[in-house]
This record gives C-alpha cells, structure tokens and sequence, in this order.
C-alpha cells in the first residue's frame, strides 16, 4: 500500500511537470493553466499537500471536497461563494438545508492560510475550491485532470440562490434539463453523478423510497436502508461498497437496482441514460476519461474575471 501510494505522488509530480509544459498557451475564458507561474508558484503543491494531509487523517473528506465544487459551481459559478459567512443584514448560502452537510471547509481555510503567508493577495478562494476537488478525486484512487486558474471570487451569497441545487429526488429527465441549462450533456450528468463513488447520503434524502413500493429497488437493499433509517434521519448510507475509493463501483450497484437516491437509480432506469450507465459500469477507463472531461467543465462554470470579482484574504468574508 505505502509503495503504491509514492507511485502515485510520483506520477502526480510528473503530470504536474508535463501539463505546465504542455499547458502554457492554454486559456478558458480567461483562465489559464499558468496563471501563478509567476506570482505563486508554489500555490498548487501547497493545495495538494493540504488536501493530501487532510485525507490521510480522514478519507471521507474526498467526497464533501468534490461536493463542496459542485455545490459552489452550480449556484452564481465558480466563485467560492459557498464559502461565505452569513452576516445580520443576509443569510448565505453555507446555510441553506440544502447544504448544511457540506464539509471540507476546513481544508480550504488552511490552504488559502498557507498559501496568503507565501504570496498574500493573489491566489483566489474560487481556484483553491477547484485545485482541491481535483486533488481530493485522485487521492481517492480516481484520475487526475489539469484546470486552468484565475477564477476570482464572487461577492454574492444568499441562501435563495440554492433552491437551484439538483434535488436528488429529480427523475433523469429532470437531471438532463437540469444540467442542460449550464451546458452539460447526458453524458456529463452520468459521468458528474459518478461522484457518488466516494461518500454516503443521510436517510432524509431517500427515507421517502422506502414508503411506497418502488419497483426499480432490489428488495433486500429495501432492506438494508430501512435498517439504515431506523438510526433516524441523519444515519449514513455508503452509496457503493467502496466509500472512499473512487471507482466505477457506484455503477455496479445501479445495475443491481440498489442505488441510494432515487436520482442515482433513476439513471439506470431511464432509456436515455441506461447504456451509458452499463458503459462504465463495463469500462472503468472510460468513465475515468468522462469524469474527467466533464468536471473540467463544472470547474470552468461562469467563472468570474478581474473587476467581476476579488481575491478574498479570508475565503469566509468578503474584504
């Protein structure tokens, strides 16, 4: 295990080195994959090095990492605005229901602290977000894409803004419509959902599939999560079998009808979204590859530039 882990940060150094090669002339929207070359170039080893201390002392912090991108880019864009404080005059967005069982917030906050003791003022609390997703997916044994930095961060967060978080009791043509209005395809949502390789969901997300039969439910995983349930709302589901390995596991298990929330099975359900289900659930690599392709592009949503946005001293408030 331990000489399996330094191959990986080995060839984690190495894919660094070749993508900041290959990667100079490459912009997305203003982003680009050399953004602090020059004004701190030690920023994405010190999120790294954060992220993999973090994990090491708690795995399960992968997930609420990815998690906490997704919560942030699907509501006003990668700005980090899921980071702000509420304050008495507005109630922010960390405050919603919808994410009140974020977590990860601490990584964040001790990175950003490194990285304002190194080079104050320059590195975003948008791009950290995004740099530790990315680091927290190939700690859990998934692949490592490359972002483009320069994300700046938003000065926006209310708590209304979130009723447009995905519900995870939406059916795969409502997830397709969904993510289709920010540019996602079929493809992505099935890929993006893959996420749920790594983590649990509380029973008051999927208490209700246990109250009515549900045809699409394997009956003695029916039974598996009514014992979960019985521990009451806030008991823990694993959604696979290998919680903190990201994997192609999360697929297996819709194949088996014993996905967690009804938006997980419903993928496998659906005609539309079926075989691409059953394709990774084949072919690890290629979901591997579509994961990969498809939170490039959530890490890229409405990114905000310059005068759009800040640099946050302290990710929590605004300056």
């Amino acid at each position: 295990m331990k000489n399996n882990k330094m191959v990986r940060a080995k060839l984690l150094r190495v894919i660094m080195v070749i993508h900041a090669i290959i990667g100079l002339p490459y912009t997305v929207m203003g982003l680009s994959m050399s953004y602090y070359m020059m004004s701190c170039p030690a920023a994405e080893q010190i999120v790294t090095n954060t992220v993999n201390n973090a994990l090491r002392a708690d795995p399960t912090l992968a997930a609420g990492l990815i998690r906490m991108l997704f919560h942030d880019c699907f509501i006003e864009g990668c700005d980090a605005s899921v980071l702000l404080d509420s304050t008495k005059d507005n109630t922010a967005e960390k405050d919603s229901p919808a994410n009140l069982s974020l977590r990860g917030y601490e990584i964040i906050d001790d990175a950003k602290k490194k990285i304002e003791a190194t080079c104050p003022g320059v590195v975003s609390c948008a791009d950290i977000i995004a740099m530790a997703a990315r680091d927290a997916v190939f700690a859990a044994n998934g692949p490592y894409y490359q972002i483009p930095k320069g994300r700046f961060d938003g000065k926006r967060s209310k708590i209304e803004d979130t009723r447009n978080l995905p519900s995870p009791f939406l059916n795969a043509s409502q997830l397709i419509q969904t993510f289709g209005q920010r540019g996602f395809t079929p493809q992505d949502v099935v890929a993006l959902s893959g996420a749920h390789s790594l983590g649990v969901a509380r029973c008051s997300s999927f208490k209700a599939r246990l109250t009515t039969p549900d045809s699409s439910m394997d009956s003695s995983f029916v039974n598996t999560l009514t014992k979960t349930c019985s521990a009451g709302d806030d008991a823990e589901q694993p959604f696979d079998a290998t919680r903190n390995n990201f994997d192609n596991a999360y697929f297996n298990a819709l194949q088996r009808k014993s996905g967690v929330l009804f938006s997980d099975q419903t993928l496998f359900n659906t005609p539309a979204t079926r075989n691409i289900v059953n394709g990774y659930a084949f072919n690890q690599a290629k979901f591997f590859f579509d994961f990969q392709m498809a939170m490039q592009k959530m890490s890229n949503l409405d990114v905000k530039l310059g005068s759009q946005g800040e640099v946050r001293k302290n990710c929590r408030i605004l300056n």
